[in-house]
């Protein structure tokens, strides 16, 4: 009979401790799933912080967006109506403002009209563009005309400047570039310098853009080629990269109907497609260099107050890349972190 009692009773503590421990796995799986599921964040919270985020870098330049360029410069792929909902949500919460159909983080109409003055200016400026691109084809090594810069966004401010986007012949940058740069002094004469911006020349051997950011994605994304089709769609073949930013842009082309090269572009370049032809181009860039090495030791700068640099290589010429574009990704970065930092504190929510 004793034995009888002393096996119950351990029988007793083993049903117990069994029970405890059943207990303690289901306290451990309830908290887990809780942390799983009410800690994420929703998917409607993760639209509405790549929308603060898209409208915090327009907003370095004061330029309100509509609702199909949040869906194009997002960070994320999301349906359009989750873009719809996020936007709403974000508007009714007073994080941002509703102008007609554009968004920005400022209460201010001012930049609303400001934009509607420069999408006008921007239309008009375009025409001349193209013409000049027609012009600027006709060069000798000349492949692809594109525009860059806030034109190339459908914008123009007073005094904006129409940014050119140029794709040489490989191993032809240098005679190109300054082949264009005499001309280029031609318009100085008539004051319409700010028409012929070439800041940007890379060559058809290096057509992969090597700074990669939000910054260059955005440009790359917007950049509107004018001649040089074929050229173009090889560049955004090389350029794929900036789907990691913008995965729901599409890189575009235009379809300006492509005409001969003239007999004197084709004249010239069958004259200096040889050993002369290398060397002049070799000699052009260090030429270059050489001036631009000397602007840098004085502390020149241009009219914008950025250095008067160039960064040079046989494959691309490029005007004050990287002071510019660090600018704007520190001032980028810094206003995400406090918008977010923000909206956390005030929303009482964990990213």
């Amino acid at each position: 009979m004793y034995k009888l009692e002393n096996h119950n009773i351990i029988e007793l503590i083993v049903h117990h401790f069994t029970f405890d421990l059943f207990c303690f796995k289901l306290a451990l799986a309830t908290i887990y799933y809780f942390l799983r599921f009410y800690l994420k964040p929703s998917a409607n919270l993760c639209v509405k912080r790549d929308i603060l985020a898209a409208l915090c870098y327009f907003d370095i330049f004061d330029y309100p967006i509509t609702q199909l360029e949040i869906s194009q410069f997002i960070r994320n792929a999301y349906r359009l109506e989750e873009i719809a909902a996020g936007l709403h949500s974000l508007t009714v919460e007073q994080w941002i403002y509703k102008f007609g159909d554009l968004y920005t983080l400022q209460n201010n109409y001012d930049v609303i009209a400001r934009r509607k003055k420069g999408n006008a200016k921007a239309r008009q400026m375009l025409e001349t563009a193209q013409k000049i691109a027609a012009i600027i084809s006709s060069f000798p090594f000349i492949k692809g005309v594109g525009v860059s810069g806030s034109l190339s966004k459908n914008f123009a401010d007073i005094d904006a400047d129409i940014d050119f986007f140029i794709i040489t012949e490989k191993n032809r940058l240098w005679l190109a570039r300054t082949i264009l740069m005499a001309f280029r002094r031609l318009t100085i004469l008539f004051k319409k310098e700010h028409w012929l911006c070439l800041n940007y020349f890379i060559d058809e051997k290096m057509l992969e853009i090597e700074e990669k950011n939000i910054y260059t994605a955005t440009e790359v994304a917007t950049l509107l080629p004018f001649r040089g089709i074929k050229t173009f769609q090889k560049f955004f073949k090389e350029n794929q990269w900036t789907q990691t930013y913008l995965p729901n842009h599409v890189l575009r082309v235009s379809y300006v109907e492509e005409t001969s090269n003239p007999i004197l572009k084709k004249f010239v370049e069958f004259v200096f497609r040889n050993q002369m032809g290398n060397f002049m181009d070799s000699f052009f860039m260090r030429w270059t260099g050489s001036r631009f090495n000397k602007r840098v030791q004085r502390g020149k700068e241009n009219s914008k107050g950025y250095l008067m640099d160039l960064k040079i290589s046989k494959h691309y010429a490029k005007h004050n890349p990287d002071q510019l574009q660090k600018k704007i990704t520190e001032t980028y970065e810094k206003k995400i972190v406090n918008m977010f930092r923000l909206y956390e504190s005030n929303a009482k929510t964990v990213f």
